[in-house]
């Protein structure tokens, strides 16, 4: 498949032949939902579990005879009505990580890009610039309308997904490495 490549400046600069394995890849919704699902949950924080009964340091020994203090009666101190005790009802640990075979995970990210070289590829020959400076590439990104990262979920979420010529070699390279 060919796809033209310009500068950075949106002129044109020739063309580039893209490889079938990794651009030409035809999308599955099931693969490419189940790579975004796997990027997601991964992302979510693992909820901190809080020390409830039997996880607290304190003795199990019944601290008071059962009658005739005029008190309660009490098992340990370990209870959750003393201070020091533990949570009744604490929070459990609950962690979302799953895992995902590597060669699906490559799967969705050839699949997310062949999705986008059929329409929202742009491929600039480099980025280099006159004066190495953020706010220049920045200025040049918004006015083209380019931004964002490169994984399965943000190549799915945006419109246009910006390779340079080196990154197109690269993906290609690891892909048929």
């Amino acid at each position: 498949m060919k796809v033209k490549v310009q500068k950075i400046d949106g002129k044109a600069s020739g063309d580039i032949e893209l490889n079938d394995d990794v651009f030409g890849v035809e999308p599955r919704a099931d693969i490419l939902h189940r790579v975004v699902t796997w990027q997601l949950e991964n992302r979510r924080g693992t909820a901190r579990p809080t020390r409830e009964r039997s996880d607290v340091a304190r003795t199990g020994k019944k601290f008071g005879p059962q009658k005739g203090s005029g008190g309660a009666r009490h098992g340990d101190r370990g209870a959750p009505i003393f201070i020091g005790g533990g949570k009744a009802h604490g929070a459990r640990k609950r962690d979302f990580e799953q895992s995902l075979n590597k060669k699906v995970r490559a799967l969705g990210l050839k699949m997310a890009l062949s999705s986008k070289a059929k329409d929202g590829l742009v491929v600039v020959d480099s980025l280099e610039l006159k004066d190495a400076k953020t706010k220049a590439l920045k200025g040049l990104f918004d006015k083209a309308g380019w931004n964002g990262k490169v994984n399965v979920y943000d190549i799915l979420k945006h419109d246009t997904l910006v390779l340079t010529k080196d990154a197109v070699e690269k993906l290609e390279a690891r892909f048929n490495g």
